[in-house]
């Protein structure tokens, strides 16, 4: 259960369909749709979520929902705080960081998964992204380490005002 939530908290924070980033009257950004990862872990982990992502590294809240669009969990944060709820459980952790570090073992490049989200090609210790098809609505992602290995793939509505940056695809 812990790295079922945790897999599925990384694909957000990875198909399907998602919108891209879109205004909402502040400087907030919005991602919808689908996310999927891969732990190559033993014994293998593979998850698919819907999800709603809003804001930034520093704020913001991601939703995991079912199919039948209820929220079945939720995280939210802040620069010095982080919940996580699941139903009636909560767990606070001090940042976003340390709340995919405990669920993941590893914690996740949050600032360089945002500049991913928006076009940029950021470096993150143990991993790739691959931002070569941004603009057809697909961000990839391979953490190499610390193990096991994992793929992170985010498939979005394509904004055709977004371009990829120049890059080499993941192999």
């Amino acid at each position: 259960m812990k790295h079922g939530l945790a897999i599925l908290l990384t694909l957000s924070l990875l198909g399907g369909c998602a919108s891209a980033p879109r205004s909402t009257g502040t400087a907030q950004a919005s991602w919808n749709g689908r996310l999927a990862v891969v732990i190559d872990s033993t014994p293998k982990q593979s998850h698919q979520a819907t999800f709603a992502l809003y804001g930034d590294a520093k704020a913001g809240e991601l939703n995991l929902l079912s199919p039948f669009g209820a929220t079945v969990a939720q995280a939210r944060w802040q620069q010095n705080s982080a919940t996580l709820t699941q139903g009636r459980d909560q767990q606070v952790f001090a940042n976003l960081a340390d709340l995919s570090d405990s669920l993941l073992d590893a914690a996740l490049p949050i600032e360089a998964l945002f500049d991913w989200l928006n076009g940029k090609p950021t470096v993150a210790a143990g991993w790739r992204a691959d931002l070569c098809q941004l603009n057809q609505g697909r961000l990839l992602a391979q953490r190499t380490h610390p193990a096991p290995a994992a793929r992170l793939t985010l498939i979005f509505d394509a904004d055709p005002s977004r371009q990829a940056p120049p890059c080499e695809p993941l192999n």
